[in-house]
């Protein structure tokens, strides 16, 4: 698959996800065969007015070959600066979110704010486009904003005309945030409507989930999110290969990659979600979740971690 001059490996692509794309993260998520990474959200205004604080959030791996920036903002003059600012003159693709449904984003007109207001959706991505030079831009929006409310085909037309060289689509509305089924039967009039690359979003846990997305959907890739939490090898498993790691030496990896970016404090904080999610489904770990909960520096969950494991409980 190509999004614009951009050759991906594969069409199995890993979702940005607010608090868990991490560079950490993306790195295992690379490693174990992503097509494409991306960032968590990054806020076009205050990547302008304060780069420093957005910068962390902006590390890339070695592993990752072709990684996204995704940007979020309502004013085309923040998108268009955040687009030529330095700092993501590293990344392959430059992303638009146009599908947050949390209330504090949809509340400033950003996210999936967008999809109510398709003149200001042009006009952020004509911007974005114009700020992202020769990089392709491409946009995750939901099927649309509240209960039947459907217009991600029209809006899937708009940002293609305003430049956008492929859409993803999750697979539901922005009242319905996580809940229900994804739609993927509205994700296939998206494909149908449009020229440029469709990616399907939602619901992809395993093979079977995978087949019947693209067969249903007709889309061109797959990104896969929430799926992909607490198991990064999913990228494998989908590809048909046997994912060979140690889940002590990967969550260990994942918690010094934080640290090495965040510091000891914002890592340790961090970790905490992922690890959970990592031992999700085991028997024997739920003292280890909850003593996780409690623990207050990098060390403390090193000394954990490595200790449920030692006791051979995993």
């Amino acid at each position: 698959m190509k999004i614009g001059d951009v050759q991906l490996e594969n069409n199995l692509l890993l979702a940005p996800l607010a608090g868990f794309t991490d560079v950490g993260f993306r790195r295992l998520a690379a490693s174990f065969g992503a097509g494409l990474t991306c960032t968590e959200m990054v806020s076009a205004k205050g990547l302008v007015k304060n780069p420093k604080a957005a910068k962390p959030l902006l590390a890339v791996s070695e592993e990752e070959k072709t990684v996204a920036v995704q940007i979020f903002g309502a004013e085309p003059e923040y998108m268009y600066r955040a687009a030529k600012h330095e700092f993501l003159e590293r990344f392959d693709v430059i992303d638009i979110n146009a599908g947050c449904p949390v209330a504090k984003v949809v509340g400033n007109g950003e996210g999936s704010a967008l999809l109510k207001d398709p003149i200001r959706l042009s006009e952020v991505v004509a911007a974005t486009v114009e700020g992202a030079g020769k990089r392709p831009v491409t946009v995750k929006m939901r099927l649309g904003f509240s209960g039947g409310d459907f217009c991600a085909d029209k809006n899937a037309e708009i940002v293609e005309k305003a430049g956008a060289k492929a859409v993803t689509v999750h697979g539901r509305t922005r009242s319905q945030f996580y809940s229900g089924e994804a739609n993927y039967e509205l994700i296939a009039e998206v494909k149908k409507a449009v020229n440029i690359p469709v990616v399907a979003n939602g619901d992809v846990t395993d093979k079977k989930s995978l087949k019947r997305c693209l067969e249903i959907t007709g889309a061109d890739a797959v990104a896969i999110g929430r799926g992909a939490l607490g198991r990064p090898w999913i990228f494998a498993e989908l590809m048909d290969k046997e994912p060979i790691f140690d889940l002590e030496t990967l969550i260990l990896q994942h918690i010094e990659d934080l640290r090495s970016i965040y510091g000891d404090y914002v890592a340790a904080n961090e970790m905490k979600k992922h690890v959970c999610c990592y031992l999700k489904g085991r028997r024997g770990v739920s003292a280890l979740k909850n003593k996780f909960m409690t623990l207050k520096n990098v060390e403390e969950e090193i000394e954990a971690v490595k200790a449920v494991f030692g006791e051979g409980a995993l």
